[in-house]
């Protein structure tokens, strides 16, 4: 017989999502990533504690890692939880991707964000890496004013009709 499942947890889905990339970059290509996780952390993003706003990806010795991103401790269980969380984590990635990816970031003004952290089907950690250009202030004003005039039309036509 299954075990049930424990309240609360993620087994598969988004375990944590950094909502102001699409607004502080313009996103192109997203790969995904594989993530290289001790036992505790892999609990703290079942449980959806962590963070992604202050992350970044990059490459360190030949190896693409993720920096500053957020996996707080495990509080339960019985275990002494002995890692940083804020340490950078060895992204699972193919050869070729990595050559793609650190060429990319080569290029001035090109950073990889994080777009999320989520468990696949298979119940494996992944991220979502997007490589993206920062957007100045101007641009973000025109979006911000394009959603905005995108809502007023939406709700003029559904009053008009």
């Amino acid at each position: 017989m299954a075990e049930p499942r424990k309240k609360g947890l993620i087994s598969h889905g988004i375990a944590s999502q950094n909502r102001k990339a699409r607004y502080d970059y313009k996103i192109g290509d997203t790969v995904e990533a594989g993530l290289l996780l001790v036992g505790p952390e892999v609990k703290s993003l079942r449980a959806g504690r962590a963070t992604l706003s202050e992350a970044w990806a990059g490459e360190r010795e030949g190896e693409m890692f993720l920096f500053n991103a957020y996996i707080p401790e495990w509080q339960a269980g019985s275990f002494v939880a002995n890692f940083e969380p804020r340490r950078p984590r060895k992204l699972l990635l193919h050869k070729k991707q990595m050559v793609t990816l650190a060429s990319a970031i080569a290029r001035d003004g090109i950073t990889l964000v994080p777009m999320q952290i989520h468990f696949n089907d298979r119940g494996m950690a992944k991220v979502l890496l997007g490589i993206g250009e920062g957007k100045k202030k101007h641009d973000k004003r025109a979006a911000i004013a394009d959603r905005d005039w995108q809502r007023d039309k939406a709700r003029l036509m559904r009053n008009r009709g």
